[in-house]
């Protein structure tokens, strides 16, 4: 349940401000406290997040490269670049992370039939059970993170934060 506006105390983002509008009053600091709760948000959540995917033996990298092969559907493979792509990795670090799980036996690399030039990168049978075990922790993970909205504030906030990313996307940033 959401906490009534009059139970809301000051908090470090509230403190943060006052101190820079006292030093610097001639500034405007209306978006710091809002992105530093974000930013601690994204911390915290993070962290959560993260342990886990520890209790299941991955990272975060790990997790994405074995997630995205799997939500493909059958037959859960594709090519690296195209896995460097969705993930937004070079695909030098995409190399990285395909190793260390094709070295567990998570993964296995093969020749492209259509290119011979190409690789594919596949679940095994053990990728797609200890993916399927971490994104089910994971889904009820999140949704706990989010369960001291209502559901009309979760809905809100997605929409917000859509907002935001889309015009943050599509607008590179402005030079100091």
């Amino acid at each position: 349940m959401a906490a009534d506006s009059s139970e809301i105390r000051p908090d470090f983002a509230d403190i943060a401000v006052a101190h820079w509008e006292r030093e610097r009053p001639d500034l405007d600091f209306t978006a710091m406290g809002t992105l530093a709760r974000f930013a601690r948000l994204h911390i915290a959540g993070s962290r959560r997040v993260d342990a886990v995917f520890a209790a299941h033996g991955l990272d975060r990298g790990e997790f994405d490269v074995l997630a995205s092969l799997r939500r493909t559907g059958a037959p859960h493979e594709m090519p690296p670049s195209r896995l460097a792509e969705i993930l937004l990795i070079t695909r030098a670090g995409m190399t990285k992370r395909v190793d260390r799980l094709e070295a567990r036996g998570l993964v296995t690399r093969r020749a492209d039939p259509e290119d011979r030039r190409s690789l594919r990168i596949g679940l095994t049978p053990e990728g797609r059970a200890l993916v399927d075990a971490a994104v089910t922790e994971h889904a009820a993970n999140e949704n706990r993170l989010l369960s001291l909205l209502t559901e009309d504030e979760a809905h809100a906030f997605d929409a917000i934060l859509r907002k935001l990313l889309a015009a943050v996307e599509e607008r590179p940033p402005e030079p100091m």
